[in-house]
């Protein structure tokens, strides 16, 4: 049995998300079963149209949405905890080779989830199941427990210019 890593992407750069789908294509393309959980996502970005094209992948969207204009509410609350819940039953039944959790650390930074729980969740996985973790804010003890952490730094933006997402290229 091969061991599963777990991966956190963060920091305030562009590219956690692309990044951790990346790996995933890469799993798939080697034949690897995949699973992809958005915590606070509800919108269908491009990347969610993977599943189109790839038959042993996944993508649930299960947040609320974003938080750019808004604070998060007992509703989002709520359905990050059912989401880790979910989740935590997806890890564990080794159903899925790879497995992102999208935006999981912004679910954390918001108190949506407590840091523990999350831990406690990495730990009922089935030992051969890759997770990635991505979002702003991974907490110390997440950067802790994983096995590789990379941090996004934005150096410069095009955003800072007004220059909204684009289309295939930024969502």
């Amino acid at each position: 049995m091969e061991k599963g890593y777990l991966r956190v992407y963060t920091g305030n750069g562009q590219g956690k998300t692309t990044a951790a789908f990346g790996v995933l294509v890469r799993a798939l393309c080697a034949g690897k079963r995949g699973y992809v959980g958005q915590f606070i996502k509800d919108e269908a970005y491009n990347e969610t149209f993977l599943s189109r094209h790839f038959k042993h992948l996944c993508i649930e969207q299960l947040g609320k949405g974003c938080f750019i204009d808004r604070k998060p509410d007992s509703l989002d609350k709520a359905a990050a905890q059912a989401a880790l819940r979910h989740v935590t039953e997806l890890m564990a039944s080794g159903q899925y080779d790879i497995v992102v959790l999208d935006e999981l650390t912004i679910a954390i930074h918001y108190n949506l989830v407590s840091t523990q729980a999350v831990l406690d969740a990495l730990e009922q996985r089935c030992l051969s199941t890759e997770v990635i973790i991505t979002g702003r804010y991974a907490p110390p003890e997440l950067i802790a427990a994983a096995d590789l952490v990379t941090e996004m730094k934005e150096i410069k933006h095009y955003y800072l210019q007004g220059v909204l997402s684009r289309d295939g290229f930024d969502h």
